[in-house]
């Protein structure tokens, strides 16, 4: 997956979990963006880090490989 497309998905899934009112609603947006983010982006998005700070994350850790 290219950087465009991962930052993509990443602020998508954080407006969709800031619009997600009930456990449903963030069950089916975890269904949505498993396959491109996996399971700690999106917990680390549910426990409210924000889609910057992980892509800054990745970013750097990119560098150093």
């Amino acid at each position: 997956m290219t950087a465009p497309d991962y930052e993509e998905s990443l602020k998508a899934a954080e407006r969709e979990l800031r619009q997600a009112q009930t456990a449903e609603d963030v069950r089916a947006l975890w269904r949505k963006h498993f396959s491109t983010l996996g399971h700690r982006t999106l917990g680390r998005l549910l426990l409210g880090r924000p889609a910057g700070e992980l892509i800054a994350r990745r970013e750097a850790r990119s560098e150093r490989d």
